[in-house]
């Protein structure tokens, strides 16, 4: 059977412009597990933002979209609009919105598929392992020139990318139980087909050589169907990240995305050193970044070193200062330092269940912190 060419354009778009999508828990604010309501709550959506709340795989959850934003500025007003049009409308229909990447003890099994064609097929071929995945995350979209910049970043930003899910991790319960890791979400993830750590493409003919075997051999229908924690976006002209899960404050958010662009806008223009690291080598790093988030162990393949995942993004967010600037984005280092020091949101749960013994007391008192931004001044 000869292959036939899957040609696909990347569309051009500005440079390191941005955009993100966030996916919120939707909870019954008596009993703080998760609710089936995205089906209502889209039917009451207003016009205007038809596209920047939508519908994902359960139906105890949303997702929350941007537009396409010139700066990170622009990307937080556009942001926080959003989530708190999802809060009135979740509000109206009896719903509180939760940000976290797993909900510390819902059932997976009492979740409901959003009633579309795609999920269910995809449901059908994943059996309990898509069940499982009630998950949520944050997906970055950096824009960029052209293909070949695409896949350079691609290649490059894989080694850095354990360090976004170390800053991010927020997912340490599933179903009453902890885990043990401060992510789980990506444990979850992993176990999906066409997910997890890619390889290196090397060129864009490579990547559509790949999505051309891939089609013809009916693994997937669409590019949508590699799940890959960083992927090309062609139709947006974008490098998405995928790795991170969802930070538990909104002010985190920011700050999460602002890194994320800095970092791809340095590799792009040659000014971060990727080494060349070895699949292998990744993939302990994401494993430690998951089980350990910022105290976990950073292998820098090239020189041989071990260090704190901590120190490494610390590091980077040094090297990183004057491209900050460029972007407009410097407010938002003082953020990522306390986000270090502090730890992410899977801290800060483990902390609340430690002190309360109560898990629904926990969630309203993350739900009552999301708003709450601390001083951008060291």
């Amino acid at each position: 059977m000869a292959r036939q060419d899957y040609d696909i354009r990347f569309n051009k778009s500005r440079p390191f412009s941005l955009g993100c999508e966030i996916e919120f828990q939707l909870l019954n604010p008596a009993t703080q597990e998760l609710k089936s309501a995205s089906v209502e709550i889209l039917n009451d959506l207003p016009p205007e933002y038809q596209g920047k709340i939508k519908q994902e795989f359960i139906q105890s959850m949303l997702e929350v979209c941007t537009g396409v934003c010139t700066d990170i500025s622009e990307l937080e007003k556009d942001l926080r609009q959003t989530i708190l049009v999802l809060q009135n409308l979740a509000d109206r229909h009896g719903c509180s919105i939760f940000a976290s990447s797993l909900h510390p003890f819902s059932a997976f099994s009492k979740q409901l598929l959003f009633p579309d064609p795609r999920y269910a097929r995809i449901m059908n071929e994943l059996g309990i392992v898509g069940r499982r995945l009630i998950t949520q995350g944050l997906h970055c979209h950096v824009g960029l020139e052209n293909q070949d910049q695409a896949i350079y970043v691609f290649d490059n930003l894989r080694p850095w990318l354990p360090l976004f899910l170390a800053i991010s991790a927020s997912s340490p319960f599933f179903e009453g139980v902890n885990t043990g890791l401060v992510s789980y979400r990506s444990n979850l993830f992993d176990a999906l087909p066409r997910s997890g750590m890619p390889e290196k493409l090397g060129s864009w003919q490579s990547y559509c050589n790949l999505l051309s075997l891939m089609k013809q051999c009916g693994i997937i229908e669409s590019p949508r169907d590699i799940w890959w924690d960083i992927r090309p976006s062609p139709d947006f002209g974008t490098i998405e990240v995928r790795i991170c899960d969802v930070p538990t404050k909104f002010e985190h958010m920011a700050a999460l995305v602002s890194l994320i662009q800095a970092s791809v806008a340095a590799i792009a223009t040659g000014r971060l050193d990727s080494p060349d690291t070895h699949i292998a080598v990744i993939l302990s790093n994401k494993w430690q970044a998951a089980r350990h988030g910022l105290n976990g162990t950073f292998v820098n393949h090239a020189a041989v070193s071990r260090k704190l995942i901590s120190e490494i993004l610390m590091e980077l967010m040094k090297d990183l200062e004057p491209v900050f600037q460029e972007l407009g984005s410097q407010d938002y280092l003082p953020v990522l330092h306390r986000m270090v020091h502090e730890g992410p949101g899977s801290k800060r749960i483990c902390s609340l269940i430690r002190q309360t013994g109560d898990m629904k007391k926990t969630i309203l008192q993350m739900q009552q912190e999301f708003w709450t931004a601390g001083s951008r001044e060291l």
